[in-house]
């Protein structure tokens, strides 16, 4: 088992659930619907990368090095796609205007890609047995 991702998950699971009662019981006056879908988005994409946080942490993947740019590659994706989309998201509230960091939603949706990838890519270097 590999402690970091399984803590990393377990991390961004509860956070996901915590900003997803935030945003249905918190927010649901306060800014728009299509925001509200929007924060949601962001909460649904953490919730199925916290999963895969979980399940990297118990499965065995022969590549340290992969296992090493996996970790930091979907750290960096989720906290830039679904933050972004969190602030993005309420910048009604706020007197900042958030929609100056819209290019890192794209930007860590590519991240997350790139982690989908390496996996693939070491799924398929598995040897049959």
């Amino acid at each position: 088992m590999n402690r970091k991702f399984l803590i990393a998950g377990a991390f961004f699971g509860l956070l996901a659930v915590i900003l997803g009662a935030f945003a249905a019981h918190g927010l649901k006056n306060l800014i728009s619907e299509q925001s509200i879908n929007s924060f949601e988005t962001g909460v649904r994409f953490q919730m199925y990368h916290a999963f895969l946080f979980l399940i990297l942490g118990v499965i065995k993947i022969n590549s340290e090095k992969a296992l090493k740019w996996i970790f930091y590659l979907l750290m960096l994706g989720v906290i830039l796609f679904s933050g972004s989309i969190y602030l993005l998201a309420m910048n009604a509230l706020t007197s900042f205007d958030f929609t100056a960091i819209a290019l890192l939603t794209p930007l860590g949706g590519t991240l997350l890609i790139v982690v989908w990838g390496i996996l693939l890519l070491n799924f398929i270097k598995l040897k049959n047995k």
